[in-house]
């Protein structure tokens, strides 16, 4: 049996980097060191390199399969592995892209590593390099008695695993789930970003224990973040009844799609929030462990840092992405930024996406509705989209791309802008409709609140009641207005 030892290397830098990492043998048979940290998720085995690896080899062909982030161009080689020796290999991986050359800056707002994990440290430090990611957050969080290996982490910046191109924190998940899963059975989760301290209770009802009350809502652990000065993005795509009333409320920073894969109600529940005319940025984040490539891209409008990446956040200078990049202007006017024009006025809307895997399709979204789209020959990874939209009321334009095509986690490539916020004095009709939906939502969740919810005392129960019903108010406001 031979050794095949391989260095990892950027191409143009020459620098030793660390990267994910395939070796099949000639049995077909996933290799890799013995003390190797193994990648999570679904798709293809890979395993973490700190930039140089060894590993015994039987003879014959042997393939190497290389990969680090989304920015760079995976490389796969073919060795033919003798009975003894060693075979010596560098492999240069090379950029397809450098958004961050353009002030475009990649972070996932939602990690934690499990009970099982037995190395938090190393996955750690090596997830922001292999993922490539200039912000990288893990959470605090709680289920039950369960020892999660990342609640070992204190909120705030943990300086031993940052760099000067990796900013690590370590945020919380506040959390409730309802005997009977997700959805409407429970409030929801919530992802605190930038805080110092933990914001207690970290879960509440059925995640502690069967008596605990379901209570304090969400919006409070909402409320003590924004007075430490943090930032609180709703995840795992609307599910839990309280999304509707934070949102309503003004508790949102910003909200997470595909967290951490794609689910039924995607854009639905974004949409309709943002055709009631709030502001809420697109993110994402993976969830449990790196088990995707998702990112959200921020632009920090000059040099990275991360008070500028969360103002970039919070401002809506996003796209979110599993590898496509995705740039939005709309009558020159970037996500974030609000248009002012007459009703019924006409904005030229300009999509520029490069990919290292096809697309298939690119789309121009006006309240939810595609308005422009361009169906891609096969192999295109690269091209513009521009037309004239016309915007009769109030509204949102964004952009989207998807694909057949997969990544090596098996999820279908896409990418999503966050919106650029049109004001043109009209109330929009789509505002009738997502109104309605949301407050009869809110309907069915207090009817939960009122007869199954577990409390401490009638003034608990009665808080939330209220809560939810000035959450409840603001839609039927909003609905009346678009009679």
């Amino acid at each position: 049996m031979g050794t095949l030892a391989i260095k990892v290397v950027d191409k143009r830098t020459g620098e030793t980097v660390e990267a994910r990492v395939q070796v099949l043998a000639s049995s077909g048979m996933f290799l890799y060191p013995t003390d190797a940290i193994l990648k999570v998720g679904p798709g293809l085995p890979f395993f973490y390199c700190d930039g140089e690896f060894s590993v015994n080899a039987p003879v014959g062909l042997t393939r190497v399969l290389v990969e680090r982030g989304t920015e760079y161009v995976s490389i796969t080689v073919d060795v033919d592995m003798p009975s003894t020796g060693t075979v010596a290999l560098d492999v240069a991986l090379d950029r397809w892209a450098a958004p961050g050359d353009r002030g475009w800056h990649p972070g996932n707002t939602h990690i934690h590593y499990d009970e099982h994990e037995a190395h938090p440290d190393e996955r750690l430090r090596l997830d922001p390099r292999v993922e490539d990611l200039r912000v990288t957050a893990i959470s605090i969080l709680r289920r039950w008695d369960l020892a999660y290996a990342s609640n070992k982490y204190p909120p705030g910046v943990l300086t031993d695993v940052c760099s000067a191109h990796h900013h690590v924190e370590c945020g919380e998940e506040s959390r409730h789930n309802a005997p009977g899963g997700f959805g409407e059975t429970g409030y929801g989760h919530i992802m605190l970003l930038r805080i110092n301290e933990v914001v207690e209770p970290v879960s509440r009802g059925y995640l502690v224990d069967d008596v605990d009350p379901d209570y304090p809502p969400l919006c409070y652990a909402c409320d003590d973040a924004h007075r430490q000065g943090g930032i609180v993005i709703w995840c795992h795509n609307g599910n839990g009844m309280e999304a509707p009333v934070a949102a309503a409320l003004g508790k949102l920073d910003a909200f997470n799609l595909f967290d951490p894969y794609w689910k039924d109600p995607e854009y639905r529940i974004w949409y309709d929030m943002l055709n009631c005319g709030f502001r809420l940025p697109a993110s994402t984040g993976s969830d449990w462990f790196i088990c995707s490539a998702n990112r959200v891209y921020v632009d920090t409008a000059g040099p990275f840092t991360y008070d500028e990446w969360i103002s970039g956040l919070q401002g809506g200078r996003t796209f979110i992405s599993n590898g496509p990049l995705l740039y939005l202007t709309a009558a020159g006017a970037a996500p974030g930024t609000t248009l002012e024009v007459d009703p019924g006025a006409v904005v030229p809307v300009r999509v520029a996406w490069e990919s290292h895997y096809a697309v298939d399709r690119v789309e121009i979204v006006w309240n939810g509705r595609v308005v422009a789209q361009r169906e891609c020959e096969p192999g295109s990874t690269a091209g513009v989209l521009e037309a004239d939209v016309a915007v009769p009321s109030d509204g949102w334009i964004g952009a989207r791309l998807g694909s057949t095509t997969r990544d090596s986690f098996f999820q279908p490539i896409y990418a999503h802008t966050s919106p650029v916020y049109v004001r043109a004095g009209r109330v929009p009709d789509e505002r009738l409709s997502a109104a309605s939906r949301f407050s009869d939502a809110i309907e069915r969740s207090l009817d939960w609140v009122s007869y199954k919810a577990k409390f401490y005392s009638r003034a608990q129960r009665q808080e939330v009641s209220d809560l939810f019903r000035q959450g409840q108010e603001m839609y039927r406001r909003l609905g009346s207005s678009s009679r």
